[in-house]
């Protein structure tokens, strides 16, 4: 039964991937995510079904437009597969439990934010404020512990990143803020703390090699919100298991 779950899960996670990917896209930019139809973004000729199976089409025409032949993003395939592999995990971790349902939402808004984040450097009030009441309703009606642990959570999460942005004066952006406010409220206290560390500790290293390798330059602004929903994302599966361990480290 698992395996069946699993694999309905991958399917799902790819077809909604795909539907992210739109939305990442699309929002930004403040245009429709229903009209127009998916179209080539070079040639804008509108593709046809058999051109809209995720991964598969971008697999089987090599990563190039069927009409004009230009490269299509990998950025795609990659946010389909992303989401599909993201919605097993969180059933294998979870199993039929509420907090599958949690995580799957959870997943949803890291992707979108993802691809939002990393192709213009934004996220959009729209796309987080879609997400709010969801959120809210989901840590209303299935709070993982005490609902002030979530307030605590979303207050933390926000508060800390305002810091960030009052001290660096704008070094940090007020989406990274509120995202983080939000996503503080669906993990809750004292998992916003390992979110934190996390998000903070992958934007170090690979920041780091990003410099070195010479991909990024000096001062040269990054996105953030990718990190933040990495250490969401841990912080949500693992955060439970990992705090008594790291404490357990002082006793």
């Amino acid at each position: 039964m698992n395996a069946l779950i699993s694999i309905y899960l991958f399917i799902l996670g790819l077809v909604l991937g795909s539907f992210f990917n739109v939305v990442g896209l699309r929002v930004p930019l403040k245009q429709s995510i229903v009209h127009p139809p998916s179209t080539c973004p070079h040639c804008a000729n509108r593709l046809q079904a058999k051109q809209l199976i995720p991964v598969v089409s971008w697999l089987l025409s090599r990563g190039k437009c069927s009409f004009c032949k230009s490269s299509i993003s990998p950025v795609y395939p990659l946010g389909e597969l992303a989401t599909g592999f993201l919605f097993v995990w969180i059933y294998l971790t979870f199993g039929n439990t509420r907090e599958t349902v949690v995580g799957l939402v959870l997943v949803s808004l890291c992707v979108i934010v993802t691809v939002s984040d990393l192709k213009y450097m934004l996220i959009p009030n729209r796309i987080l404020l879609a997400f709010a009441p969801v959120f809210l309703l989901l840590r209303v009606l299935f709070p993982a512990g005490s609902v002030w642990q979530h307030v605590w959570g979303a207050l933390l999460g926000g508060g800390v990143l305002m810091l960030i942005v009052f001290v660096s004066r704008g070094g940090m952006g007020l989406g990274d803020v509120k995202l983080f406010a939000l996503l503080g409220w669906i993990i809750g206290f004292p998992n916003v703390i390992v979110a934190f560390l996390l998000a903070f500790l992958a934007g170090t290293l690979i920041g780091g090699a990003l410099l070195l390798t010479g991909v990024i330059q000096k001062k040269q602004p990054v996105p953030f919100g990718p990190y933040l929903a990495f250490g969401a994302l841990l912080a949500f599966t693992y955060g439970a298991d990992w705090i008594p361990l790291y404490l357990s480290l002082f006793h």
